[in-house]
């Protein structure tokens, strides 16, 4: 099967959710003898393309005088070519000769942005859905949103295929390595990871949580700290009660999921919610919020919180620093779900999508 799979994600983030997925599954057709792998790309410093090696002749001539913030935008004219094109965001191939399958990850903007950043993704994803041979959604609950905001589409175009997660992470003997990270004792901490800046993610309810059960705070990524995240943070936990954590790699946060009370994710939204299986994966208890996909996806755990606040995130926190019976039990469901994902699945069901296409129609 030849795929042409356009890495323009990586020339827009460095990191990221996206970045992790698209770098997950192009890794594992570059070793698929049953793959043609072809390459769209552009300059890029995205930490994932740089793991991986992909010859020049499997990249197709990208030069284009159009600066990257308006070709993004564009979708390629790409000649010559049979096949299916996949893009890593959004975009469909101009060509009577390629099949366009699409992968819709959330429908964040339409929730919560507002302004022209919103209506410009919003555009841009209609554009590419409208155009797509068959839509790829990474959960139950990213298809209920396609339908919602889409509801013409046809729905036997749509498939589900769940993201995965690293086989890093996994229950492991590490509490003698965790005094080399930070100064927090192990069950002592909880976590917080990714962005800090949208309302939703409620950061500030997490952090102030902390303050009210005083937990220690672990933020993992997310950018640098702003002068007023410095601000908020010294006055609510105090300077010696939190750390801020940048560009670890997987086995240290395996470390730091492995040993902490908890993760704090009481995001109201997320198409998948990866962190979330992440830490179920090392051992790791989760409060969430019971909305969008983290139902469907975190498992029948009892440290869902109904209506996220300072008080509800606070009682679940003293939950599980009181009970070690309920600590582990939450432990045990957690590992048994998190066997449900991986990214070799992730590829597979795929790959899957792309020969049911390809047999029909290519």
């Amino acid at each position: 099967m030849r795929i042409i799979f356009d890495n323009i994600i990586f020339s827009l983030q460095n990191a990221g959710g996206i970045s992790v997925f698209w770098y997950e599954i192009i890794k594992r057709a570059l070793n698929d003898n049953e793959i043609e792998p072809i390459f769209l790309e552009y300059p890029n410093k995205n930490n994932f393309r740089q793991l991986i090696e992909i010859r020049q002749k499997n990249i197709l001539n990208s030069n284009s005088k159009i600066p990257l913030s308006i070709l993004r935008y564009f979708n390629p004219k790409i000649r010559n070519e049979t096949g299916i094109f996949h893009s890593s965001y959004y975009r469909t191939a101009k060509s009577s000769t390629l099949s366009n399958i699409t992968t819709i990850h959330d429908f964040t903007y339409e929730y919560y942005r507002k302004g022209p950043a919103k209506y410009v993704h919003a555009w841009q994803k209609e554009k590419a859905i409208k155009n797509s041979d068959l839509i790829v959604c990474v959960s139950e609950n990213t298809k209920e949103d396609l339908l919602k905001f889409n509801p013409d589409i046809n729905e036997q175009k749509i498939r589900i295929v769940y993201n995965g997660v690293s086989n890093a992470y996994q229950i492991i003997n590490s509490e003698k390595y965790l005094k080399d990270l930070i100064t927090f004792r192990k069950s002592e901490y909880a976590l917080y990871i990714g962005d800090r800046k949208s309302q939703y993610k409620n950061f500030h309810l997490a952090t102030k949580a902390c303050k009210k059960t005083n937990t220690p705070l672990v933020i993992i990524g997310g950018g640098q700290l702003s002068k007023t995240e410095f601000s908020f943070l010294n006055l609510t936990l105090g300077k010696a009660n939190y750390i801020h954590l940048t560009g670890i790699e997987n086995n240290i946060l395996n470390v730091l999921y492995n040993n902490a009370l908890c993760l704090l994710y009481p995001s109201l939204y997320e198409g998948f919610g990866i962190p979330v299986v992440e830490a179920q994966k090392a051992g790791c208890p989760v409060i969430a919020v019971n909305r969008a996909s983290i139902p469907e996806i975190i498992g029948p755990v009892s440290t869902l919180i109904n209506n996220p606040s300072i008080d509800s995130i606070s009682e679940m926190i003293k939950q599980l620093k009181n009970n070690t019976e309920f600590v582990n039990i939450q432990i045990e469901i957690g590992l048994k779900n998190a066997n449900r994902f991986s990214w070799d699945k992730c590829y597979y069901d795929t790959k899957r999508v792309y020969k049911e296409f390809y047999d029909k129609f290519c």
